[in-house]
């Protein structure tokens, strides 16, 4: 078990990095939204290139963000009686959720996203959009995007079951939106 902790380790770090990084992709994506907008009122200039980097990064954000907000756990769920659950039954909740859900949506997801990205590049797909940026480079997001979720869901069940098993704590405490 302690070398399946260590690959989790690992995994977490990559999130981790990927996860500061698209932080930092969401000011570089404010700050390239505002100066395209100030070009265009300043010198009615404007291209649909810098409109498409800007969903292009907003894209990355979101699909490689994913991983580190679970890494966190930070992501959505449904509470319906997962907070009044014991620390024990929540761990085999996650397990379950994980191994029924999670998995195999970002691997189908992963499997799918794979030829279309493969399709882009060999076609070297552009934009239909006049000034618009080639394709493939957001599709490749797509499907690492999923893959690197997979991963990470790989290792919160690493996580999970040393923490049925005794091995390591885990905080499934999970804090309610405050909407």
């Amino acid at each position: 078990m302690s070398s399946l902790l260590a690959v989790s380790r690992g995994i977490d770090r990559v999130s981790e990095a990927v996860g500061k990084f698209s932080g930092y992709l969401v000011l570089a994506c404010c700050l390239v939204s505002a100066g395209n907008a100030m070009i265009r009122y300043a010198f009615n200039y404007s291209s649909n290139a810098w409109l498409e980097i800007q969903w292009y990064m907003f894209g990355f954000v979101v699909l490689m963000g994913a991983s580190h907000t679970l890494r966190c756990n930070e992501h959505v769920r449904v509470d319906l009686v997962y907070g009044a659950l014991s620390e024990r039954k929540r761990l085999w909740v996650d397990v379950i959720g994980i191994l029924v859900f999670l998995l195999p949506a970002c691997l189908y997801l992963a499997w799918l996203s794979w030829p279309v990205f493969v399709l882009s590049v060999r076609e070297m797909e552009i934009s239909s959009n006049a000034g618009g940026l080639i394709r493939w480079p957001i599709k490749l997001v797509i499907f690492a995007g999923f893959a690197l979720l997979a991963l990470q869901g790989i290792s919160e069940l690493i996580k999970r079951i040393a923490g049925l098993m005794g091995i390591i704590d885990i905080d499934t405490k999970y804090e309610k939106p405050l909407q």
